[in-house]
């Protein structure tokens, strides 16, 4: 009896690897996110000690303040997971290599699809606020700061990534490739 298989069967939309497919361990991308929420959280105190960007009269002293240049890190950061993937992001890197040897296996492994997608879309919040803070946007890095913010929280402490969520539904409605 030959098998075959069915091109119409359903497609299982999860965060778990494909068996043969990339995998990534998904404590990686927790402790990276609990790293990026505390650095957003230090962006968010320092942009409310300095007070809305429109004060200050040119793009050069907007562009000096703390919380826009820990910005332009973050924002940095989160490109680089978007677009060299998680797998090599400097957070991802440092856990491979230094925690993950003192750890025991995880329970399973996960598509690194759904977290780089995660931080593309962290990146576009960055660069929204970034646009908008140095345009002189009244609290317009600060709303954008605090929905990444709170992303990378729910991902770091809970392990709810919604930009994975977000992923998972774009593949579902056939936009990307899982």
């Amino acid at each position: 009896m030959t098998e075959h298989t069915d091109a119409r069967q359903p497609v299982k939309y999860t965060l778990e690897a494909q068996p043969g497919g990339p995998k990534v361990d998904p404590r990686g991308p927790r402790f990276g996110a609990n790293i990026t929420w505390a650095l957003l959280l230090v962006t968010i105190f320092l942009n409310l000690i300095e007070g809305p960007a429109a004060v200050r009269e040119t793009l050069g002293a907007r562009l000096a303040q703390p919380s826009v240049i820990l910005l332009i890190v973050i924002a940095a950061l989160f490109a680089w997971g978007a677009f060299a993937g998680v797998e090599r992001h400097p957070y991802g890197l440092f856990f491979k290599n230094v925690i993950r040897p003192k750890l025991g296996a995880p329970d399973h492994f996960e598509n690194p699809k759904p977290p780089t997608f995660a931080q593309l879309v962290g990146f576009v919040f960055a660069a929204v606020g970034l646009v908008l803070g140095l345009a002189g946007v009244p609290y317009g890095l600060l709303i954008p700061v605090i929905f990444a913010f709170i992303a990378a929280f729910l991902n770091g402490v809970f392990g709810y990534c919604l930009g994975c969520e977000m992923f998972l539904l774009l593949a579902r409605a056939k936009l990307v490739r899982l």
